[in-house]
């Protein structure tokens, strides 16, 4: 176990900016925080370059193997850390994203919000899909706030990150996908008819839905009922309900 104390030291600085999309690209590194996290990490087949803990707390954590580790005073791995309240222990993950989709999978074109972007994937891994496809307009499957929502999932769940989602659907099409656009102005979502063995659900950008490049590729358009006064449902929700559907006969 290695001691640093400065904020100063050059693997502090590189580990300080996993915090940022460029630091995670220029690295293709990411930092996993937190006890379940790390597990979750160390369990994956992700590569794990190093662990990061707080040297007041080292003795909490399971620290064999050969992993490097590096024992922190809690101000400099509070500098690290993207949450306000580190729980003593992160990892610096190297980036391997699973591509190796399954026959049903979930794409998110342009969809912004952290939050929904972890839900969601999160939310696929518990409903039992194959895959998650990202346009690049998403935010960072990588960033803080993204894997903190995904409690875990990111280290499971296949995912594809695509600057050409059209293109990439049509691909699907041309594999016996079924593609399903969600929009406010489909057909029924419980009326949709047989999608076949393989699907691809779409959900769109939080304000401005699916694009017309990307309803162009779908076979389906749906949208789900809204018997009250609500116009529209939050993202991460209305893939939930969505993906479950779409999966009860395997469940």
């Amino acid at each position: 176990m290695e001691h640093i104390t400065s904020l100063k030291n050059p693997r502090v600085q590189v580990w300080r900016s996993l915090k940022d999309r460029k630091g995670r690209r220029e690295t293709g590194c990411f930092l996993a925080e937190g006890r379940k996290m790390v597990e979750e990490a160390l369990a994956s087949g992700f590569p794990v370059e190093a662990l990061l803990v707080n040297e007041a707390r080292a003795g909490e954590f399971n620290l064999t193997g050969d992993i490097p580790v590096y024992a922190l005073p809690e101000n400099v791995l509070a500098a690290v850390c993207d949450t306000k309240t580190p729980q003593g222990v992160a990892a610096v993950v190297k980036a391997q994203p699973n591509i190796r989709l399954g026959r049903r999978v979930v794409a998110l074109d342009g969809v912004q919000d952290p939050g929904n972007v972890g839900t969601i994937i999160r939310t696929a891994d518990a409903a039992g899909l194959g895959g998650v496809i990202l346009s690049g307009q998403c935010a960072d499957v990588f960033s803080p706030k993204v894997l903190r929502a995904t409690m875990g999932s990111v280290f499971r769940m296949p995912m594809v990150v695509t600057d050409d989602l059209p293109g990439y659907l049509l691909g699907l099409r041309e594999r016996g996908y079924s593609v399903i656009s969600s929009q406010l102005d489909g057909e029924p979502f419980y009326r949709r008819g047989n999608v076949g063995e393989s699907f691809c659900l779409i959900i769109g950008n939080e304000g401005n839905g699916v694009s017309d490049e990307v309803k162009a590729t779908a076979t389906h358009r749906v949208k789900l009922p809204m018997r009250g006064g609500a116009e529209s449902l939050n993202a991460a929700i209305a893939a939930g309900i969505m993906m479950y559907d779409l999966m009860k006969d395997e469940m």
